[in-house]
């Protein structure tokens, strides 16, 4: 039988960890809990739970999580998120896993709860993710704020049976919040690549956002809460151009005005 490695990230997440810690007993051979400042009691349910606790400042999701998995002792590891936990389902597909490891990695479905409503459409579901693998065949990559745990080449996955449960927000206004904050977060990450966009680009994105949320992906089935979600993600879709526009505006700006003081204007 292997032994699995399970990384979580954390911040101020007292009203989770204890749920994804207990999760995953029986399945962690090690639990690691790499922290960027919480000042709760996420650290006291760490170590509670048996649980290695490392203090790392945040530079990025990616970031952190690759110096997550870069602590992990042994090579096979599962990386959650503090608002995640296995499924029962899940659980007993990954310890069919610990058997007999056969692939490079192994995805699984994600099942979000939305202030208190499992959402089956709005494009969140199955919403698959690599969370399991070989340490030396991947690593965490994509663009901040969205990560993404990535396989290098000529490896092989296998999908799993059951569900990350995913207890992403509890209020509405906390969605508001994230997604916004997500969405600066993402535009200082395009700008920083050197993308750009024109002035129609936000707009586009903010309604193509929406149809394919609620029409072409059925978020009109998941009620009132999916047309929360997707006039939501709409909405952080359009800030996010909208705020990368902002920072090249920005920059314009300070360019000229070192080329005016450079001149003695």
């Amino acid at each position: 039988m292997i032994k699995i490695s399970v990384v979580i990230i954390t911040m101020n997440e007292e009203r989770n960890l204890g749920r994804c810690l207990a999760s995953v007993k029986g399945i962690a051979d090690e639990l690691l809990v790499v922290d960027s400042g919480s000042t709760d009691n996420t650290q006291k349910i760490a170590e509670t739970a048996g649980a290695q606790f490392y203090i790392h400042p945040f530079e990025g999701h990616i970031e952190q999580k690759n110096y997550a998995l870069s602590k992990a002792s042994f090579p096979y590891a599962l990386s959650l998120d503090a608002d995640e936990a296995l499924s029962e389902e899940l659980r007993t597909s990954i310890l069919k896993v610990k058997l007999q490891w056969q692939y490079d990695g192994y995805t699984m479905n994600r099942l979000t709860n939305y202030c208190g409503t499992w959402i089956k459409h709005s494009g969140w579901y199955p919403d698959t993710k690599l969370r399991l693998i070989h340490r030396d065949k991947g690593k965490w990559g994509g663009t901040n704020p969205h990560d993404k745990l990535e396989l290098f080449s000529k490896t092989k996955t296998f999908h799993l049976n059951g569900d990350i449960l995913h207890y992403s927000y509890y209020s509405v206004q906390e969605h508001r919040d994230r997604s916004l904050n997500y969405a600066n977060i993402a535009a200082q990450a395009l700008y920083n690549k050197g993308n750009n966009c024109d002035y129609i680009k936000p707009y586009l994105s903010a309604g193509a956002k929406f149809v394919k949320s609620f029409f072409i992906s059925l978020g009109f089935l998941d009620g009132i809460q999916g047309w929360r979600i997707c006039t939501i993600e709409s909405k952080a879709s359009f800030m996010k151009y909208k705020k990368l526009r902002a920072l090249w505006k920005i920059e314009r700006v300070n360019k000229r005005f070192g080329e005016e003081k450079s001149m003695g204007l």
